[in-house]
């Protein structure tokens, strides 16, 4: 009864998602508030009164109702069944939510997050007598067509297995036995706290998206940091949404986090329908969306990020490569702001609690490649998102993001303006990637992906120079060099970088049709430039042969080989030949 009395508090002020109970708890302590018990955090504590963050709505609460601590951290429930889940911020499983509920999510409503009734056909790994410890994998469950879920020895346990059961299980039945702890499927883990690994390894495979302007000039590496900030409309989701379709990755986690409705309508609705493009089975079959819309309690954001981080460190710790998208960190930032504002805390820049820096970089610091626990290699890569207001990148959000990030795609509402797309400005941009994974590039995609690369940064710049002349003298008054120049920009622009994600071939470019185009451009600039004087550089711009490059992006992606590009290259040949000639 001691205890009881100790848990138990009353609320003395409410201000928004903001609760103050004389509760005498800890800080991070998970708490049920209110007649409904709606979900909040302890997340600062004055003397005898703890200050709740709710995540839920406050509407209709009062001093003097009950707040109940169950003494334990916010947590994610972790096992078989999580693939191919919708959950909210707080893991909550809006399908089930649905069928129970309806349409609407009722306050206080509570469910559990992995299925208790399913069971799962489990299989050893180990024997009985082996020694494990925490993080060995011990067993596996084939959760769908495209993973086998691996279980692992939960934290803190070590010493010798005693008992394993192969069979079908509910994920609560006991597996197995280490000593005298007994195993389940079912784990649960603190979302504030990083999960444990052996030994961080150096980033140096990329992580591939067959978009054309990423995979080639602006690589991420798996277990690496990728921004992308841009003003609105400029296609921040429709990026995240590519990547995450197409990138090679095993497991996908999207964070939906303060993002409109709508945009969260179109990936539930679009993902069940795509293919994974290796295997032909539907991509949600890998995928693990956390949907906290903007119309969601704004608590709930900050709760989103953590769960999504954690779920992705769990499919890490099984040797998975995962990719997390999250849209958007400045939704997230807003939401500590408010917060921060309602504990009358001393404002930062722009409005912006102190801490937003540290908030920031504590979630970004646990993307990473690593040896796990059980010894095999996993990594998680974060892409972030961020929408700063009016496309200004010199606000807090965006400048805090970047002292972390090592890859910056700065979305340019110009391009989107032009319908070019993705609209990553190619001058704006950069990646910080590109040493550590060079000699991967030269061995699995090109000889001279690294030259072709450098070749390519070089032109574009060339080209952002002479645009400013072209403006004040004309096209004509540049010496033939220069427009040949512009004209090899402007294939690169529109033949390489433009691409089209509602194309059958063009919404993904693998690396070996990549190396081929910016070949062919460059084949063209190498060739004319060697008669550039004699050159008919009107009659070159509108070839037909030279057509073929533009054309490129959308020929079948399987018939790129070393005959394709002889074949390619014999037409620029001749259309080069035949246009000096005439010039002569």
């Amino acid at each position: 009864m001691a205890t009881q009395k100790q848990d138990k508090g009353t609320i003395t002020k409410v201000s928004g998602p903001v609760v103050h109970a004389d509760n005498k708890g800890s800080v991070n302590d998970l708490v049920a508030v209110g007649k409904e018990g709606l979900m909040g955090e302890i997340i600062e504590l004055r003397g005898s009164t703890a200050v709740i963050q709710v995540y839920e709505d406050t509407q209709g609460l009062m001093p003097g109702e009950i707040v109940m601590n169950t003494r334990l951290p916010l947590s994610v429930e972790l096992g078989p069944g999580l693939l191919g889940m919708v959950y909210d911020g707080t893991q909550r499983p809006l399908d089930r939510i649905k069928e129970e509920a309806g349409l609407y999510i009722p306050r206080g409503v509570k469910t559990n997050a992995l299925d208790r009734d399913k069971k799962w056909t489990f299989t050893p790994t180990k024997k009985k007598g082996a020694k494990v410890k925490e993080g060995d994998i011990i067993g596996e469950v084939q959760e769908n067509s495209l993973l086998t879920h691996r279980i692992m020895v939960p934290p803190g346990i070590n010493g010798t297995l005693t008992e394993i059961k192969k069979g079908d299980h509910k994920i609560t039945d006991i597996i197995a036995k280490v000593g005298s702890k007994q195993l389940t499927m079912l784990t649960t883990w603190p979302v504030r706290k990083a999960r444990s690994y052996s030994k961080r390894l150096p980033v140096t495979r990329p992580l591939l998206s067959g978009q054309r302007v990423l995979d080639f000039l602006f690589p991420v590496t798996k277990g690496g940091v990728a921004a992308i900030p841009g003003p609105f409309g400029a296609g921040k989701t429709v990026t995240q949404q590519q990547f995450a379709k197409w990138c090679d990755a095993e497991i996908i986690v999207y964070i939906g986090c303060g993002e409109r409705g709508n945009e969260m309508t179109e990936v539930l609705e679009e993902f069940p329908h795509l293919k994974d493009p290796k295997t032909g089975k539907p991509l949600m079959e890998r995928t693990i969306l956390i949907a906290n819309t903007s119309n969601m309690p704004v608590a709930a954001r900050e709760a989103s990020i953590y769960t999504g981080i954690t779920i992705a460190e769990y499919f890490r710790d099984q040797g998975y490569d995962v990719a997390l998208m999250a849209d958007s960190t400045s939704r997230w930032a807003e939401a500590m702001r408010e917060i921060s504002a309602r504990l009358e805390e001393m404002p930062g820049e722009e409005g912006y609690p102190a801490y937003l820096s540290k908030k920031l970089a504590e979630f970004y610091e646990r993307a990473g490649s690593v040896t796990t626990l059980g010894q095999d290699e996993g990594s998680v890569t974060v892409i972030g998102a961020v929408s700063p207001p009016g496309g200004d990148f010199s606000e807090p959000v965006t400048q805090n993001t970047l002292r972390i990030a090592r890859c910056f795609w700065a979305l340019d509402s110009k391009l989107a303006d032009k319908r070019h797309f993705p609209s990553i400005n190619w001058l704006q941009s950069y990646s910080l990637y590109h040493d550590a994974t060079s000699e991967w590039y030269n061995k699995n995609a090109s000889k001279e992906w690294v030259l072709l690369r450098k070749r390519t940064e070089s032109l574009m710049q060339k080209e952002a120079e002479l645009q400013e002349i072209v403006q004040l003298v004309g096209l004509d008054a540049l010496p033939k060099d220069q427009q040949l120049l512009l004209f090899v920009a402007k294939m690169v622009r529109e033949d390489f970088l433009q691409q089209n994600a509602f194309h059958e071939e063009d919404t993904y470019c693998p690396l070996v049709k990549q190396a081929i185009m910016i070949k062919s451009i460059f084949l063209v600039y190498d060739k004319a430039l060697e008669v550039v004087e004699d050159l008919n550089l009107e009659g070159l711009r509108s070839d037909k042969d030279l057509a073929v490059i533009a054309g490129l992006k959308y020929e079948k992606n399987n018939s790129f080989n070393e005959k394709k590009a002889k074949e390619i290259e014999d037409k620029i040949t001749k259309a080069i030949k035949k246009h000096q000639e005439v010039s002569a």
